[in-house]
């Protein structure tokens, strides 16, 4: 198993991105809020995990070792592949899945495209003694650099999900009052909480 990447970041891509390691390019799938942390001739490194078909050999990669550990324990359930894995650890921060499993929250887990009420229940049902909140968190390898504003990392987010620029720029704007008003009262804009709004703002146009 490949547990990690470091090198410095060649390219960046919908969805990808390529880190240069001992002089070879390793293209990596990686979450939307991971890929708005990376930069392009910046040194990274990510935590991943490989996902082997018998057509394919895949590299997911992610900002810590927990993120990672919720994308390898989702998959486990029957119907939930990398990709939609993937658009789970897109919309919900780590600790978010593990509360919306742990509490039996089908709306929360229904935030993600592509995942229907059958399918949150039943990843409800085969994680929720396995998917347990509170687990300490692995700061793990990390990615370099402070956060992001947040209208970069949603704008990113949204493009990830499969988004055309235009529609990320509309939804940006719809959350931006909820943004600002987190700013108001001093606190930091949550990037998830924002993503899922500005989803839900993208499916009632």
């Amino acid at each position: 198993m490949i547990a990690s990447v470091s090198g410095r970041t060649t390219a960046i891509g919908p969805g990808t991105a390529v880190v240069e390691v001992g002089g070879i390019g390793v293209l990596v799938h990686c979450t939307p809020g991971t890929l708005a942390a990376l930069r392009v001739g910046e040194p990274a490194r990510l935590a991943t995990s490989l996902v082997v078909r018998e057509e394919s050999l895949t590299l997911f990669g992610f900002a810590d070792t927990e993120e990672r550990d919720v994308f390898e324990a989702v998959q486990k359930v029957a119907g939930v592949g990398p990709k939609l894995a993937l658009a789970m650890l897109a919309v919900h921060a780590p600790g978010q899945l593990r509360l919306a499993v742990a509490s039996g929250d089908v709306k929360a887990l229904t935030m993600v495209p592509g995942i229907g009420p059958k399918v949150a229940q039943r990843i409800i049902l085969e994680l929720k003694d396995k998917l347990v909140p509170g687990a300490p968190a692995d700061a793990g390898p990390g990615v370099p650099g402070v956060a992001l504003p947040w209208r970069e990392q949603v704008h990113t987010g949204l493009v990830g999900l499969g988004y055309s620029a235009r529609d990320a720029d509309e939804a940006v704007a719809a959350v931006a009052p909820q943004a600002d008003a987190e700013l108001a009262a001093g606190r930091v804009p949550q990037v998830a909480a924002l993503l899922k709004a500005a989803l839900r703002a993208l499916s009632v146009r």
